[in-house]
């Protein structure tokens, strides 16, 4: 089962999605959230994927929090502008689930399944098209080839919830050096913990895969 949080400001969209999603078979859906209590609600049910509504005035925030408190939680952004600069400031926090405004039911449920497997819902072509853009001009989004190979093995371990002991132990090195190789991470990424540099290369790898992908489109 995927464990889904609805999180919106207006109540009645709120426990509309969450009712709607509530008659998935695979979908297991633990709560509603506003905005502001996002966070406590996240941390004490423990979803896989929080589906945010970016139409509330405080959903910038929102994501912010949990992409720094719940790294390893799904987001899939609904009712998002196709407006560039709008998705690419969603896409610098770290969101890679998009739904526009005039998304299906349908839409949500397959993007939310896509999440929970770990990978990236397709988003229109016009959000492809600007993250190419920003990649292309050489933008902020975290590029994984200035890793090292050994900190590539260092991010996957940590991915997988391994502690600096263990990997060591995987890597047949000190725990001071691993120590080493995460300290060298965060500041390369700019992020201040394990989990937030993990999912930093994890979205990036994901990002470069679409592009690739819809660059080798007809």
């Amino acid at each position: 089962m995927i464990k889904v949080l609805v999180v919106a400001e207006i109540r009645l969209y709120r426990e509309g999605l969450a009712q709607s999603l509530s008659h998935v078979q695979n979908v297991q859906v633990v709560g509603t959230a506003t905005g502001g209590d996002a966070i406590d609600r996240v941390l004490s049910l423990g979803p896989d994927v929080a589906v945010l509504d970016v139409a509330m005035r405080d959903g910038m925030a929102a994501v912010r929090a949990l992409r720094e408190l719940a790294p390893t939680v799904g987001i899939v952004a609904v009712a998002m502008s196709e407006v560039e600069q709008d998705f690419l400031a969603y896409a610098e926090l770290g969101v890679t689930g998009y739904l526009p405004r005039d998304a299906s039911l349908e839409d949500l449920i397959a993007a939310v399944e896509c999440m929970a497997r770990g990978e990236t819902p397709p988003f229109p072509t016009r959000m492809t098209g600007a993250l190419l853009r920003r990649v292309a001009a050489g933008g902020s989004i975290a590029d994984e080839a200035r890793l090292t190979v050994r900190q590539l093995q260092v991010i996957e371990l940590i991915d997988s919830g391994r502690s600096n002991k263990e990997i060591a132990q995987r890597l047949g090195i000190e725990v001071a050096t691993v120590k080493n190789h995460v300290h060298n991470l965060l500041e390369k990424l700019q992020v201040h913990h394990r989990g937030e540099a993990a999912a930093c290369v994890r979205r990036t790898v994901m990002w470069r895969r679409r592009i690739t992908r819809d660059q080798a489109l007809p």
